[in-house]
């Protein structure tokens, strides 16, 4: 309930009224404040709430017209006055609240007053109550609107105005189809408020109103709306704006739909069920094709009971134990198990169980997810691991693992018995490149290490098994003052999906090196003989086949020399013993031909006999004549001191 502070105004020279006025009595929730004055005072006048003024005295005109210039505009003006001064009031009635007769006795003046208080009261009750309505309609969100018969607005709220973009003073006073701005008036909406004001009930619709910008859904409370005789003058309605919210319903209901489509369609299996697993909330095509079943009756039939009875029998218990795990809302695990179909397909399942709650019910949500492709490539990759490790380790000493993410790696064979060259570096967990430097500086040659630290360079690696799955490179190590050759391999560890694992071998290749390196000695010896031997062929082939060429001149000039002297019998025998000579000559260095290509074949014979040099000088000499006499030149040789022993 309010609180109203009353500002009384006491003007004039009637003590005994004022007095009673002053003894009064509030009312609840009422004080009062007392100013008096014999004369007009404007200043008070212009504080006052309430002005009470005693004429007697007065220039009544005057100091009426000034109380009234000073006074607020709601103060109420109330006078005491005699019979002949209200004749000079009339032109002032509409400034005034009242007029008291005097005189008056003092019951009479405590009657007036307290009416005057409980008629002021009222006045703030209303003012009050008009307040609270205002303040109601203004500050809610939905449209208020009151109608006469006719349907003429006579008032509206802020909504409303906001609504329909218009002022309250271009609202009120107007019809339906102006405010709304369409060609007419809406013959439901007239039809609806006709039936409120002839049954005298609240009708409640739902109405599409054509706006300037759209359309608009309101749901409408109409009432009718009564005056003081009850009689009904007009309707007073309600219309809350549902645009958004049939918009959002519509929304709602086409995602719902697109959920529910997806629910049924994806690959992933969606169950839920109560929490004693004797009732299926919902299931999804995937989940039953998972669990081999073509319906949620088969699954119910078939014994669900938390696990579906396809479950593999030795994973039911961990199934069981690990739902049983699961306490409040938000409670979840994962599970991997196994489904047997029914004809006889093993399916591996990730499985993740949680807890949910739904208008007060608790359930569990379960998501299956088939993952055998998986297992079977992880399986793959395992055994494919296992082989190469396996491959590895026959003739290698040392084989360990590295990840290239993280650095750590672990030792999975090694054979270096009295730790002279592994053992003191890698054992058992390891970090990567702390042992390989630890290795490079340790054993690896000086000539070799910058090749050795590329090799084992993560980048490197990362680079060369990007192309090939494989590499390997050679190096040497000093190990007590000997050189010895080791080869390191690396290779790619599964398929770098998610982790980039490598796996290096070390192995000794010093006897392999040692017997190349043997074999490429013997072979460079072996081919630097066979160059002498062609470049003494070459040699020989030459001189040959200049001595070739000097007795077959012989064989052709004598043979010409015996035909022009055919005559001559002497001469003629002469050129032809010089000939046979020649051709014997001729003869030896063919065989001597026949001999070379018998020693590359390797069937050459030597054959020794005794020779006479005397004889051997004369054949040459003779074989040469004619190449002399060609050139008139003379050749003589004399051997009588040669002798043959």
């Amino acid at each position: 309930m309010y609180h109203c502070h009353t500002h009384i105004y006491l003007a004039g020279c009637a003590e005994k009224l004022f007095h009673i006025i002053k003894e009064a009595e509030p009312l609840p929730h009422f004080t009062h404040t007392f100013t008096e004055s014999k004369a007009v005072d404007k200043a008070l006048a212009a504080e006052a709430d309430v002005i009470f003024a005693d004429l007697c005295g007065w220039n009544v005109q005057e100091d009426v017209c000034a109380m009234i210039e000073s006074k607020r505009g709601e103060t109420q003006l109330i006078l005491f006055a005699d019979k002949e001064q209200i004749s000079l009031l009339t032109e002032y009635m509409d400034n005034i609240e009242d007029i008291w007769t005097i005189p008056m006795s003092d019951e009479e003046i405590g009657f007036r007053f307290r009416r005057w208080q409980k008629a002021y009261k009222d006045s703030k009750d209303a003012w009050q109550t008009n307040q609270f309505l205002e303040a109601t309609i203004n500050s809610t969100p939905n449209l208020v609107w009151y109608k006469d018969k006719n349907g003429i607005h006579e008032k509206v709220n802020d909504s409303f105005c906001s609504t329909v973009n218009k002022t309250k003073e271009q609202v009120e006073g107007r019809e339906h189809a102006y405010i709304w701005d369409v060609d007419q008036e809406d013959p439901a909406c007239i039809e609806s408020e006709e039936k409120v004001m002839s049954s005298g009930r609240t009708c409640i619709s739902e109405e599409t109103i054509q706006v300037s910008d759209g359309q608009r859904v309101l749901i409408t409370y109409k009432s009718p709306l009564y005056n003081v005789d009850k009689n009904v003058m007009g309707t007073v309605g309600v219309g809350i704006d549902v645009t958004r919210e049939r918009e959002y319903e519509k929304e709602i209901i086409k995602k719902t739909r697109t959920l529910e489509k997806i629910f049924t369609s994806i690959e992933c299996g969606v169950l839920c069920h109560s929490l004693d697993g004797t009732r299926i909330i919902s299931v999804n095509k995937a989940a039953l094709k998972i669990l081999g079943y073509d319906s949620r009756e088969e699954l119910m039939k078939r014994g669900f009971g938390m696990v579906a009875d396809s479950v593999v029998d030795e994973d039911k218990p961990i199934i069981r134990s690990k739902i049983k795990e699961l306490k409040e809302v938000g409670d979840s695990c994962n599970i991997e198990y196994r489904v047997q179909h029914k004809n006889g397909d093993i399916l591996h399942v990730m499985g993740n169980v949680k807890i949910q709650e739904e208008n007060g019910e608790m359930f569990y949500q379960r998501f299956l997810l088939d993952c055998t492709a998986q297992k079977q490539k992880e399986k793959k990759n395992a055994r494919y691991q296992m082989e190469l490790i396996q491959a590895l380790s026959i003739d290698y000493n040392l084989v360990c693992f590295a990840d290239l993410d993280t650095g750590r790696g672990t030792v999975l064979q090694i054979d270096d018995p009295e730790g002279q060259l592994f053992g003191n570096i890698f054992d058992g967990d390891i970090m990567f490149r702390e042992c390989m430097e630890r290795y490079e500086r340790g054993f690896v040659h000086a000539e070799d290490r910058e090749m050795f630290r590329a090799v084992v360079d993560w980048e490197r690696i990362r680079a060369e098994l990007q192309e090939k799955k494989t590499y390997c490179v050679r190096y040497r190590v000093v190990r007590e003052q000997s050189v010895e050759y080791y080869e390191v391999k690396v290779v790619q560890a599964g398929t770098w999906d998610g982790q980039s694992g490598i796996v290096l071998g070390f192995r000794s290749v010093d006897e392999e090196i040692r017997a190349e390196m043997q074999k490429k000695v013997i072979l460079e010896s072996a081919l630097a003989q066979a160059n002498r031997a062609n470049e003494a062929k070459s040699v020989f082939l030459s001189n040959m086949s200049h001595d070739i060429r000097t007795p077959m001149n012989a064989i052709v000039g004598f043979t010409t020399l015996a035909i022009t002297h055919i005559d001559r019998r002497e001469q003629v025998k002469e050129y032809l013993e010089k000939i046979m000579a020649s051709g014997n000559h001729l003869l030896s260095l063919i065989n001597d031909v026949l001999d070379m290509s018998r020693i590359e074949s390797g069937k050459m014979q030597l054959e020794e006999k005794v020779c006479s040099l005397p004889d051997v000088a004369h054949g040459l000499c003779n074989i040469l004549q004619a190449d002399v006499r060609a050139k008139r030149q003379e050749l003589y040789v004399d051997t009588v001191d040669v002798l043959n022993e």
